[in-house]
């Protein structure tokens, strides 16, 4: 099977012969595991494979060793990081029958939490040494983005297009200041430039056409580190959750965006949301980030793709 082959939604799997490859991220979460990897690997290296820690200085570099992971026989692609990581390495696994491990251990881990691991990390890591022992993989949905031109890119959490998006945009295009004051900067100012933008969506091919400041597509419920835009998502279910806000101003998104913690934004009037199998987002001036990366500008065509990974769970 291909990445671009549609899969059925398969049964537990079996793990299958090869070596775990590992892709560690140094600077996740702020440096605050920064001393995880080698428990990471001595437990691993307890399960009776043999492990390959992947050296990347970039996130090219990351990409590429992926993929050659997976070329060259891995039975398991594990990441030591956040959501970040694993966009990185769902891009070499997707479609393929290399399994999947995420240790949550960045500053967002929507994915891992979405799909069932621990938040701890050597909590997860636990589970993952306890399913390659018994060679057991889980399959879960993954979310393919296609561009006009044909690119495609995946993502296993959340696709931010709308003001989320704006507020990551304008955070890594500023140099100053830094750390997190900087996305709290860029918020400012996104909420002081907020207008509603021209949205399409082709939901199952019915067209809505809207003004809106907040559009989200979740294969799982939150990004950012646990805000749950997406709370009735559902990564197994072979669906996306399209959330959306219309004509919004300062005040009201002000208002809303607090509940987005607790997944209670929903009960507002101005907020909807959709359950489907491919929508086509089109609006200007808008570059999607999925799973918190810098992802494709609009217009994409976003489906679901059942079991499109086997999680090591």
């Amino acid at each position: 099977m291909t990445a671009d082959d549609q899969p059925s939604c398969p049964a537990a799997g079996r793990l299958g012969d090869g070596h775990l490859a590992v892709l560690a991220n140094p600077t996740a979460g702020r440096g605050r595991f920064r001393g995880l990897l080698p428990a990471v690997l001595d437990r691993l290296g307890t399960v009776g494979r043999p492990v390959r820690l992947l050296e990347a200085g970039s996130v090219a570099e990351a990409t590429a060793v992926c993929r050659a992971a997976v070329a060259e026989g891995a039975a398991a692609l594990l990441t030591v990081g956040g959501d970040g990581t694993v966009h990185l390495a769902l891009q070499a696994v997707a479609g393929t029958e290399v399994a999947f491990g995420p240790v949550p251990a960045g500053t967002g881990n929507d994915f891992a939490v979405g799909t069932g691991y621990p938040a701890d990390p050597l909590g997860a890591v636990e589970v993952i040494a306890a399913a390659i022992a018994a060679g057991r993989t889980r399959p879960a949905d993954l979310a393919r983005m296609t561009g006009p031109d044909g690119t495609r890119r995946w993502y296993g959490a959340v696709l931010a297009a709308g003001f989320d998006a704006l507020v990551n945009e304008r955070a890594n295009r500023m140099s100053w200041p830094r750390g997190p004051r900087r996305y709290d900067l860029a918020i400012l100012v996104e909420l002081a430039r907020l207008r509603p933008r021209r949205y399409l969506l082709r939901l199952d091919g019915v067209t809505r056409e809207l003004d809106g400041v907040l559009v989200a597509v979740g294969n799982c419920p939150s990004y950012g580190g646990g805000m749950r835009i997406c709370p009735t998502a559902d990564p197994t279910d072979g669906l996306l959750d399209v959330v959306y806000a219309g004509r919004i101003g300062r005040a009201t998104l002000t208002r809303i965006k607090p509940r987005v913690y607790r997944g209670t934004h929903l009960d507002h009037p101005m907020v909807h949301t959709q359950r489907v199998r491919t929508v086509e987002l089109v609006a200007d001036g808008i570059v999607g980030y999925a799973d918190g990366e810098r992802a494709l500008p609009l217009p994409v065509t976003v489906t679901a793709v059942p079991g499109a990974v086997r999680l090591l769970r």
